[in-house]
């Protein structure tokens, strides 16, 4: 990410061409948008070779960098631009913006000035308007003129003007920066009425209002009554000439000695109000801009002068608004989708732990949102990211299933393996080879369900197994109920066996007549023991 520190020179921020218009340079838009600090703007404008550039470059804690020139023409061209450090507000980053001077003589068109002095204001959080000589009705009737060129803006969209061509009075202020009027080459003494009196109560005797209702005194209190009421926080700085009119062409090559020592003391206090007074550049409604915003600012403005329009300041937020969320919404879809990649240890466990992942994710990327995001939209915007985050939230679902069937069918198959060499063997076709192909089912059950990270798929994934595997254990039922009806086929077939040779053996028997004293008693008796009973009586 770049930084301001590696800026050593100022760059174009809106050129003014008479051929293009005013254009945004892309240059200067990258070393914004690399910018993710608030930024202190400050930006000077006054008519030209009023030495507007030499403050910026002392405020930039530099002699050199914007374009001083030494002629009688106006030598800064457009809006240029320098980031530096802020040296009082650490985090922050110090925009300067030098433009283009106005009341050339030697441009033929001057449309554009006006542009770029409108701009200035719209883009500054505090503004310098460089004046030489003191702060007299000419110069205040001068910076009214410059003022009334705001009046080419909207404040709101579908306003509509008022006869004199002022919106409602106030309208604007929330968009202008404070203010600081430099006074050059100051030759009067700060004293009222006789007694000393500062740089500030000088500024505000030249804005005081005169009495009175006459048409001569409403021409001259407008111009200061439009000052006070444009920029309600002011201040003003008074300097010396810097050097003999002979050294100013080599102003910033003149050492310290060579200068005014009233001179340098006015400068320091100057730059020192500067860094530690000028607060961050905000919209209404309080947003702080980053350098990122800023860059986007200057292209919504410029893109509407040169469309044509009437720039509506209203319009241009809304605009920053929009894109600015749009560029939140995705940045908090991504942070939500790096801290699930991060955190997710897929499979989860159970659908619990997964949603409670998923609802810690969602409420970083809603703070990240929240904390990004304008005012303007936001419910749209923000419902626009719950609906995002739910897609990435879908994705994620599937995945964690995913990953939990993928390692619950890993397991199934690991744990089947001991079984189909079983099966493979034999073992399961015997008389009873069901039940012990149960039995062993029953066991693979046990260690699959002891087995940890099976995921939210574990349930489902093995009921698919036992459902795969039912063919399997038919086949084993069947051929275990048939060598059960073939064993009780031969077990009756023996006892048939065995009840026919009894049959048989009766039938064999030999009667004996064995003659007794009251008559003859016949004898069944097997022939081995008929034999028997025969070789008794030889």
């Amino acid at each position: 990410m770049a930084s301001a520190t590696q800026m050593p020179a100022p760059v174009c921020l809106i050129e003014n061409s008479p051929r293009k218009g005013l254009v945004v340079q892309q240059e200067a838009l990258q070393v914004l948008s690399e910018i993710p600090q608030p930024v202190v703007v400050v930006g000077i404008t006054g008519l030209y070779r009023t030495g507007k550039s030499y403050l910026m470059n002392r405020l930039a804690g530099q002699r050199k960098g914007f374009s001083m020139g030494s002629g009688v023409q106006a030598h800064t061209k457009g809006i240029w631009m320098w980031c530096v450090p802020h040296p009082c507000r650490p985090g922050h980053t110090l925009v300067l913006l030098d433009s283009e001077g106005l009341g050339d003589v030697k441009k033929g068109d001057t449309k554009n000035d006006t542009w770029i002095f409108v701009l200035t204001v719209l883009l500054s959080s505090t503004l310098i308007y460089n004046s030489k000589g003191s702060i007299d009705q000419r110069a205040v009737e001068e910076l009214y003129y410059v003022m009334k060129l705001t009046e080419r803006v909207k404040v709101k969209a579908g306003l509509e003007e008022r006869e004199d061509g002022l919106e409602e009075a106030g309208q604007l202020v929330p968009f202008l920066p404070t203010f600081v009027w430099a006074v050059r080459d100051f030759t009067l003494q700060l004293e009222k009425d006789g007694e000393e009196i500062s740089e500030d109560e000088y500024l505000e005797d030249a804005l005081e209002l005169e009495a009175g209702d006459s048409p001569e005194t409403q021409r001259c209190n407008q111009p200061r009554e439009c000052i006070r009421q444009s920029f309600p926080h002011r201040k003003c700085f008074i300097f010396d000439q810097p050097a003999s009119r002979s050294d100013l062409v080599r102003l910033e090559e003149l050492q310290d000695d060579e200068m005014s020592h009233e001179f340098q003391q006015q400068v320091e206090k100057f730059c020192r109000h500067i860094w530690e007074k000028s607060p961050p550049k905000t919209i209404p409604g309080g947003r702080i801009l980053t350098g990122n915003l800023l860059g986007k600012l200057a292209e919504t403005y410029v893109e509407a002068i040169e469309s044509g329009a009437v720039p509506c300041l209203e319009s241009a937020v809304q605009a920053l608004a929009e894109m600015e969320n749009t560029a939140a919404v995705k940045e908090a879809v991504t942070l939500y989708r790096d801290l699930m990649e991060q955190r997710a240890k897929l499979p989860t466990e159970t659908v619990e732990e997964f949603l409670e992942l998923h609802s810690q994710c969602e409420q970083e990327a809603l703070e990240l949102f929240r904390k990004r995001a304008f005012e303007e939209g936001m419910s749209q915007f923000q419902a626009e990211l719950k609906r995002q985050v739910e897609e990435v939230k879908e994705k994620f679902c599937t995945g964690n299933e995913e990953a939990s069937r993928a390692k619950c069918e890993g397991a199934l198959r690991k744990l089947f393996q001991d079984i189909e060499r079983r099966l493979h063997d034999g073992v399961y076709s015997v008389v009873g080879g069901s039940g012990l192909f149960k039995a062993d089912l029953l066991a693979l059950e046990k260690n699959y369900w002891e087995m940890p990270g099976k995921g939210v798929k574990a349930a489902a994934v093995l009921e698919k197994f036992l459902k795969d595997i039912e063919a399997v254990t038919t086949v084993i039922l069947t051929v275990d109920q048939s060598l059960k009806d073939k064993e009780e086929e031969l077990k009756r077939a023996q006892q048939q066996h065995e009840k026919a040779e009894q049959e048989w053996k009766k039938k064999m028997k030999i009667h004996i007549a064995v003659s007794i004293g009251f008559g003859v008693l016949s004898i069944a008796v097997p022939p081995l023991r008929a034999l028997r009973f025969f070789k008794l009586l030889l």
